[in-house]
């Protein structure tokens, strides 16, 4: 039985803006855990991308993408947490900007993923 799309999706969106919210949280010094937010695997999107996106959806190119993607903000990530430690607060709340584009591609390649499985099979996005 296919789990409702739209649900699917809506999960891993919400994952992926809670990864957001906690690293402005850490970088404006909240004390919260660092370890899902400098590595990706831990990272609750990165579990739902291994369970997921390159198991049941693999056969979308945006599925890899979406790996690459995430990687690539979690590099990020550390390298602001990496800023904050070293006592460059300022450079690393500055460097959030940066980390926009990565969250922004995140979510297109959500959306498209998405699409193109309720082009595929529009009966699972019921």
């Amino acid at each position: 039985m296919h789990e409702d799309l739209k649900q699917d999706f809506e999960m891993a969106q919400v994952r992926h803006l809670l990864f957001k919210s906690k690293l402005r949280s850490a970088l404006y010094g909240s004390g919260i855990a660092e370890a899902p937010i400098r590595d990706a695997q831990l990272c609750a999107l990165g579990v739902w991308i291994r369970e997921r996106a390159l198991a049941a959806y693999a056969h979308l190119p945006e599925s890899r993408e979406l790996d690459k993607v995430h990687q690539q903000i979690h590099q990020e990530a550390n390298r602001l947490l990496d800023l904050h430690q070293a006592g460059n607060v300022e450079q690393a709340i500055a460097g959030l900007a940066s980390v926009q584009v990565y969250v922004d591609e995140i979510t297109r390649l959500l959306r498209t993923m998405e699409q193109r499985l309720r082009t595929e099979s529009p009966s699972l996005g019921r």
